[in-house]
Formats: structure tokens, C-alpha cells, sequence
């Protein structure tokens, strides 16, 4: 049995994990940066870097603690060589070829978003409930803080690029709508717990792209809309005076559902014409973990539960 250490510091998170070659998950660690970047109200390349070079060690040292052999037990090092934040994917990469190196063990370069779209093919030890994986191909709507893609999978080495955001991806809308708000960082999971308790058609927002035949998202126009919004109309239950006070009350409900719906929305729409253009037998949901950026993931969720 082959055993894999992977490093993951692309962007505001810095992971070790130990998987064999049959898909166990044998150890996973995450350190978050959320109260780093918190008082900015988004992620700080320099912070963030930073914050890498404190944890990593920690946290290698964390997910090799419980496993016989430890560090010399391991077969390969992967590490991902981006997409993300240069000086974030600097760090992970060096302290990999280091091991690499020192232990004379093979070393691969991963691309994080690959990582998602076969995320789903992991097991986790006794005791977890296994999940129900898909055939391939299949199309997957990968919605992370800072992408929003579809995806055609036909094999491990085969994917195609169907459709992407050509502004905001779903995590940064959600983040910037938040700061709008005086919500604060990062703004999906207040916004999340706020859509569930507001009126879906309290506040009208539009359907991003709607009328235009194409895969693609875009989520700045909503955006505009909810700041236009905030600025004629203001939040009912508002509290305290200036650009940055936070506001509280019925409004933010209001806003927060109406804002989640269209954005859940597109992503049903966008993958239900992207399984029947490309005759994808399955579609896959991959979302950011739950403390991350993406909000109403249980919204898009429940909506494609029937497809």
C-alpha cells in the first residue's frame, strides 16, 4: 500500500494529509487563517504567506503524529503547484521539495482544482458514512472561495474546461456583499445563516446572464445591484452611523436570502444546461469546506438533489 503525504497552502489554509493509493484519508490537518484576515475583510497575500511559513511545519508534524513510521513511511510527496496566491504556493512547494529531497522520495506537482473534482473519490475511516461516488463522465459545478467553474470529468487525466466566472467567483460576490453589510470576513456563512431566516422574494435581485445562451457566471452585476440597493434604500433595523457600522434586523434577512437565491440559482441553471449539452450521465457538487467563503451551499445543494 502506497502512502501519499499532500501539502496545500495556495491560498488562507495550510493542509497536510496522509492517503494511500486506495483513496484512505489516514490523517487530514487544516490551520485556518480566518482571524488573520478577518479585521481586513478579505485575504492578505502577505499575511497569508506569513501565516504559512508559522504552520506548516506544525501541522505536517500533526497529520504524521498518529501513523507508524511517521515522515519515513511515506512513498511520494504532492504538493499544490497553484492555482493560488504566489507567495502562499512558495512556501507548501519548498518545504515539499525538501522533503522530496531529503528522503529521496518522488515528488508531484498538483493543481488544487484537479484536487476538488476527485476529492469525492476519498474514504474516510471507519466510522464515517461512505458517500455514493459517480460514474464518469460527469459534470461538476466546482464552487470554491475563489472559483466558480463547470467541469466535464471523462477520466483522471481527462477534463475539459465547459464554462467559468468571468468576474467574481461565488465566494468573493458573498465576501464583498458581506462587507457591503458590515457582515464581516468571511461573509458566506453569515450570509448563509441570515438567508435562511429572510423571505426569498422580500428583495429583488436579477439573474446574472440570464438571457445570454453561454455556460459562463458572472456575479459582479449582482454586486452593483445589491450596492445600489443599500444605498437608495438602505437596511431596515440598520444600527450606528458610517460606511463600515454594522446593521442588523429584518433587512439583512430580506437581503441575504434574496442575494443567495439568485446565486444558487445560477448554479442550478448553469449545470442543468451543462449535463444536457455535454450528456454528462451524473453532476457532482464540490463545495469549499463549511467554514470557508461559498454561502447557501445547502441551498444549491437541496435544489440539485432531484436532478
Amino acid at each position: 500500500m502506497m502512502r501519499v503525504l499532500g501539502i496545500e497552502s495556495s491560498c488562507d489554509e495550510t493542509a497536510a494529509a496522509l492517503v494511500t493509493d486506495q483513496g484512505e484519508v489516514l490523517a487530514d490537518v487544516v490551520a485556518s487563517q480566518i482571524a488573520t484576515h478577518g479585521p481586513y475583510g478579505g485575504i492578505v497575500p502577505e499575511l497569508a504567506s506569513r501565516a504559512h511559513i508559522r504552520a506548516i511545519i506544525p501541522v505536517i508534524r500533526e497529520a504524521l503524529s498518529g501513523i507508524p513510521g511517521g515522515l519515513a513511511a511515506t512513498d511520494a510527496i504532492a504538493v499544490t503547484r497553484g492555482p493560488g496566491l504566489v507567495g502562499s504556493l512558495l512556501v507548501g512547494v519548498q518545504v515539499a521539495k525538501a522533503l522530496a529531497w531529503s528522503l529521496e522520495k518522488p515528488l508531484v506537482g498538483v493543481n488544487h482544482l484537479d484536487g476538488h473534482l476527485f476529492a469525492i473519490y476519498l474514504r474516510r475511516p471507519e466510522g464515517v458514512a461512505e458517500r455514493a461516488v459517480p460514474k464518469m463522465p460527469y459534470v461538476a459545478l466546482l464552487v470554491s472561495g475563489g472559483h466558480t467553474a463547470l467541469y466535464r470529468v471523462e477520466g483522471f487525466s481527462e477534463i475539459a474546461l465547459l464554462a467559468q466566472t468571468r468576474d467574481d467567483a461565488a465566494g468573493e460576490a458573498f465576501d464583498k456583499a458581506a462587507k457591503l453589510l458590515g457582515l464581516g470576513y468571511p461573509g458566506g456563512p453569515i450570509i448563509d445563516r441570515l438567508a435562511a431566516r429572510g423571505q426569498p422574494d422580500a428583495v429583488s435581485f436579477p439573474l446574472p446572464m440570464a438571457s445570454r445562451k453561454t455556460l459562463d457566471f458572472s456575479f459582479s452585476g449582482l454586486k452593483t445591484a445589491l450596492a445600489r440597493h443599500v444605498q437608495h434604500e438602505g437596511v431596515k433595523g440598520r444600527l450606528g452611523h458610517g460606511p463600515g457600522y454594522r446593521r442588523k434586523g429584518r433587512g439583512l434577512f430580506y437581503l441575504g436570502r434574496g442575494r443567495a437565491k439568485k446565486i444558487a440559482g445560477t448554479g442550478q441553471a448553469k449545470s442543468l444546461a451543462a449535463v444536457d449539452g455535454v450528456l454528462a450521465v451524473s453532476l457532482v457538487l464540490i463545495p469549499i469546506p463549511a467554514d470557508g467563503h461559498v454561502a447557501d451551499i445547502r441551498r444549491l445543494k437541496a435544489q440539485l438533489r432531484y436532478l
